[in-house]
């Protein structure tokens, strides 16, 4: 249920705020792999603020179960993700996203 004073639009308008910033930290930033994913996990965030906010909207639980999926999935990549990076950082020095093509192999 959601709380008293606050309606669906409320949590839309955080979910596209964090989404736009998302977006951005994706775009401006192409330098720095680790704020890309930092920027990507803020997308998915926002994304299962939508569902929690629909679901229960609708007095359903589906859309909760998903995000409790998603952030499983989420996880994973985060901890997988980073463990390619240190391993990326330990052979070239540097984590820029421009020398990725080294990795060829």
């Amino acid at each position: 249920m959601i709380p008293i004073g606050l309606s669906v639009e409320n949590f839309l308008i955080v979910a596209a705020a964090l989404f736009t910033i998302g977006v951005l930290g994706v775009f401006i930033n192409r330098k720095n792999i680790i704020v890309i994913l930092m920027a990507i996990e803020m997308m998915l965030l926002a994304v299962n603020i939508n569902f929690v906010a629909f679901s229960a909207q609708l007095h359903d639980l589906t859309g909760q179960v998903f995000v409790m999926f998603t952030l499983t999935v989420a996880a994973a990549e985060a901890a997988i993700g980073l463990a390619i990076l240190v391993i990326y950082f330990r052979r070239l020095g540097n984590i820029e996203a421009a020398s990725a093509n080294q990795m060829k192999g």
